[in-house]
Parts: structure tokens; sequence; C-alpha cells
């Protein structure tokens, strides 16, 4: 059994975010010592591992904590696995069409920047411009 900070060293999860996590559920608990500080069983460093690198892949902490519930079932159902993870993809691919769309109006908007103007054109079209 361990003490938070080193569970947070070992699992690369902040102590604020493993308390976090504590209150709202999304990991049991841990033991408590005479002295009711918090101790981790390596079990419970696991969960919070897992739960860090499901948030490292994007996965937001709803659709994380669903992943570790199914991780930890008496059978893991891979149907509701792929679910998520194709609905995460989805959300994935439509968040980079949207950073190449703002890309592309970025580029639009700087490509007639000069040092040296009085009066910057990017700075008007953004005044002027409807929509991006």
């Amino acid at each position: 059994m361990i003490a938070i900070g080193e569970a947070s060293r070992q699992c690369g999860v902040g102590i604020e975010t493993i308390r976090y996590y504590e209150r709202e559920g999304i990991v049991p608990r841990p033991a408590r010592a005479l002295n009711n500080r918090r101790l981790y069983s390596a079990s419970d460093v696991g969960r919070l591992r897992f739960l860090k690198k499901c948030r490292d892949l994007g996965f937001p902490l709803s659709d994380a904590k669903a992943l570790l519930e199914l991780s930890e079932g008496s059978a893991e159902d891979c149907r509701s696995v792929k679910e998520l993870a194709e609905a995460h993809i989805t959300s994935v691919q439509s968040k980079i069409s949207e950073l190449r769309r703002l890309e592309h109006a970025l580029s639009e908007l700087t490509a007639n920047c000069d040092s040296g103007n009085v009066q910057c054109p990017m700075l008007q079209r953004l005044r002027t411009m409807d929509d991006i």
C-alpha cells in the first residue's frame, strides 16, 4: 500500500485529479491508514493508469469511466468498447476537419500580411467578414 503522492508518481495522474476521480465516483475511495491518509493498492494504481491512458487518447471522462467499468466487468463487452471507440473516432475526425477549416481561414487571412503596412489587412478583414 502506498500514499497518494507515490500513487500519483506511479500512474502519472496529479494528486488533485486523483482526489477528483474519487469525489466523482470514477474510482473507488481507497483504504485509509490509522492516521486517515489514503492508501493505494496496486489495483488502485492500475485503475488510475488505465484512466490516464484513456484520457491521453482523448476520451471524455465519462467514456474513460465506462471503459474502466467495462474492463473490470466479469465479461468484457467488446461490442460496447468498439462503439465507444468508434464514436470517439468520429469526434476526433470532426475536430480535425474543424482544425483544417480554421487553418485554411487563418492562412487566407495572413496571406496578405506584409510587415511595414500602415494598416493590417488581416485586422481589416476580421472587422468586415461575416463568418469564417
